[in-house]
């Protein structure tokens, strides 16, 4: 069984890499790839007498693994500086909005045709109000470089966004004042330890001498993680904190036992070597959790004809008022990215926390699955489109 397992983890990475790199080269989304690889993969091995144990405590543990890394990776890609204002601003605007107008929408139409109440609603709404950083980025090849960075910037905030909203609403009453409160008192609490572990793990990471640094450093992070949600944090908000802070010297500087290694050669290779990690990482995750994810769903509830109904509401939510907000803010390049709005691995993750505590009805699994393809084939279409 042992070396069945390191078989079967080596067979995935290896068809994540080749997947990646054939959807570069054809533009066919990877995430539909690899889905479907799991998906057709299930029965093609139950034929041969082969089945997959432990995929249910393995998704959850993947996603746990790939929220940390994802709010990571999306720090890396903020950069807090004058000359990105612009781009920070519109992205900012743009993914605030369509988080929350994309939640509104959904919880409304959970309370109205499925009769959920509204607790259980927004629950259910926000992992699909979030776009896929994970996917939208590496999909934004063919973009020129504006639109390129809005995606970057757009995609990012909405993760770190949608996550954080999700989190307060799971840990509030429901209610408006329940999870203002929860945001803003378990944020405030999360900003402050994050800041200041963010500055502790930086400071033993230049102390540590030798080629063992950054295990230690993401071992560190991952306990920090870990303890928000023992604590009912919001932990999040701590992986963020450290992103920023070390994507961005400039904050570091201010503090004056970080001023000389800020600004020193050392620490631009360090930070450039940590991100160089931190992406393979996420590019191993989240390959496994797409192919598993393909494997563990039920065939049924996609076929199911709720799921077809729910995935064409929920995709008209997210592409209408998205086209609409993009021209009022006179966002450039605005008829491609419109349809740059993929539903990825957030939303898988997100849902599962939701699903634990509503209950939801069974097709659901079904529309999400949908509508994390359905979006994924959209961006490829808009990239054949503006290459061809």
């Amino acid at each position: 069984m042992t070396y069945q397992a390191i078989l079967i983890v080596s067979c995935l990475l290896l068809t994540a890499f080749g997947v990646e790199r054939l959807s570069k080269r054809t533009g066919v989304p990877s995430v539909v790839v690899m889905i479907a690889i799991g998906m057709i993969g299930k029965p093609l091995m139950a034929s041969a007498g082969v089945e997959l144990t432990g995929v249910d405590a393995s998704v959850p543990l993947m996603g746990a693994l790939g929220l940390v890394l994802i709010v990571l990776e999306g720090a890396f890609d903020l950069r807090l500086n004058r000359e990105h204002w612009r781009a920070n601003l519109q992205a900012l605007l743009s993914a605030s909005v369509g988080v929350l107008v994309c939640a509104a929408l959904f919880s409304l139409a959970g309370v109205w045709l499925l009769k959920l109440n509204t607790y259980d609603a927004m629950l259910l709404a926000l992992p699909v109000s979030v776009i896929s950083s994970a996917v939208a980025i590496p999909a934004s090849g063919f973009m020129d470089k504006a639109g390129r960075e809005f995606v970057v910037y757009e995609s990012s905030i909405s993760d770190i966004l949608g996550i954080l909203l999700f989190f307060a609403v799971l840990n509030s009453d429901g209610t408006a004042t329940g999870i203002v409160s929860s945001l803003a008192i378990n944020g405030l609490i999360s900003i402050v330890l994050g800041s200041i572990c963010a500055l502790g793990l930086l400071y033993a990471l230049f102390r540590l001498s030798g080629h063992i640094r950054f295990i230690p450093l993401l071992s560190g992070l991952f306990a920090l993680y870990a303890l928000g949600k023992l604590w009912h944090l919001s932990p999040l908000i701590m992986v963020l904190m450290f992103g920023l802070i070390l994507n961005n010297p400039a904050m570091l500087a201010r503090i004056g036992w970080f001023r000389n290694m800020a600004s020193s050669a050392a620490y631009a290779d360090t930070v450039r070597e940590f991100k160089s990690l931190t992406a393979e990482l996420t590019f191993s995750v989240r390959g496994v959790f797409f192919v598993l994810l393909g494997y563990w769903t039920d065939l049924g509830s996609v076929r199911h004809w709720g799921a077809w109904l729910a995935a064409g509401v929920l995709l008209t939510g997210i592409y209408w008022p998205r086209h609409w907000m993009l021209t009022a803010l006179r966002v450039p390049s605005r008829r491609q990215l419109t349809w740059l709005a993929p539903r990825g691995l957030i939303s898988v993750l997100l849902y599962f926390t939701a699903k634990e505590a509503t209950h939801p009805p069974e097709f659901l699994d079904g529309a999400l699955m949908l509508v994390v393809m359905l979006s994924a084939i959209a961006m490829g279409i808009a990239r054949w489109r503006k290459l061809n």
